[in-house]
């Protein structure tokens, strides 16, 4: 406590620039801020002040250890300023961007369960597949899969993500199961299409990721299509398992080329790095978390993750 008190009172005394004024602020004698920096002054064993009746006037040392008790002060307020909000409610306007399918499937449904825990919060769930500009449109939470390169964003990790090939049984009995990706162009690939051109798959191959281009006769730039065109057996699609998992577990899609399956970006939320983060943001972030990470969770939205 001793300690703190003389770091406090040196960085006070440098800000006002008197032992007087200092001492004004605390309530205290000036004597008593005089023996505190000559205790901190001792402990040390380096002049911080140079200190006459007139003004004072800090030393090279002393300007450095300024720069490092203001930094540690600063730090200890907003600790304190976060315990102080995490026993605080959350309340304010939440605007959360999402990718739509994902956003419908496994955002759209926990929201009434965290308002519920959570009444003086309300909430805008904006649904659409571009990447949002997180700070030039006033987001608060953007919930993106996808490698983040946007270092003025802060990211945390929800997720794990997994890709995979799927097919009708129906589609697969007319027309054979894949024992490669160089197999792939003898097959109806249902692709999705994004400004114009066809995107490849992703597959790992002898320990090295290649794109694969592929190609059928039904190309769409919405996932949820490309989901049903494959149920109907359509072709094969390239699909996420939290879209996919359902349809796998009830038997009416089936992975193949699993063990070409590449690593895939995971789910994130991202949001503007901020000093003082809303309270509201961290308690949407963290029940996002928490029901993602819930044993049961993907079971029973279907999505199957793995």
């Amino acid at each position: 406590m001793d300690q703190f008190k003389q770091i406090s009172t040196f960085a006070e005394v440098a800000a006002r620039g008197s032992l007087s004024a200092a001492a004004r602020a605390e309530g205290i004698a000036p004597a008593m801020i005089g023996r505190r920096l000559d205790a901190l002054e001792e402990r040390l064993g380096v002049k911080l002040l140079q200190r006459t009746t007139r003004k004072i006037v800090l030393t090279n040392e002393g300007a450095a250890f300024l720069e490092d008790c203001q930094r540690i002060l600063a730090d200890l307020e907003d600790a304190e300023s976060a315990v102080s909000e995490r026993s605080a409610r959350a309340s304010g306007q939440l605007l959360i961007s999402a990718p739509a399918g994902f956003g419908r499937q496994h955002v759209a449904p926990l929201v009434p369960s965290f308002l519920a825990e959570h009444r003086d919060v309300t909430l805008t769930l904006n649904l659409n597949d571009r990447i949002a500009d997180v700070i030039g449109e006033g987001i608060d939470v953007a919930i993106r899969i996808a490698t983040l390169t946007d270092s003025n964003l802060v990211s945390v990790k929800l997720a794990e993500n997994h890709r995979v090939i799927v097919a009708a049984p129906s589609y697969l009995r007319r027309h054979g199961t894949p024992a490669s990706p160089d197999e792939l162009v003898r097959h109806n690939c249902l692709a999705m299409s994004s400004e114009g051109s066809q995107r490849g798959w992703t597959l790992k191959q002898s320990g090295k990721v290649s794109v694969y281009k592929v190609g059928g006769n039904m190309v769409c730039n919405d996932g949820e299509v490309l989901h049903n065109w494959a149920l109907a057996g359509r072709g094969l699609a390239w699909r996420s398992m939290w879209e996919v998992g359902a349809a796998i577990e009830a038997g009416e899609l089936v992975t193949v080329l699993d063990k070409f399956a590449a690593p895939a970006p995971s789910i994130y939320a991202v949001f503007a790095q901020r000093r003082h983060l809303p309270l509201r943001i961290r308690a949407f972030v963290d029940f996002l978390r928490h029901a993602y990470a819930q044993p049961d969770y993907w079971k029973q939205t279907g999505a199957g993750l793995r």
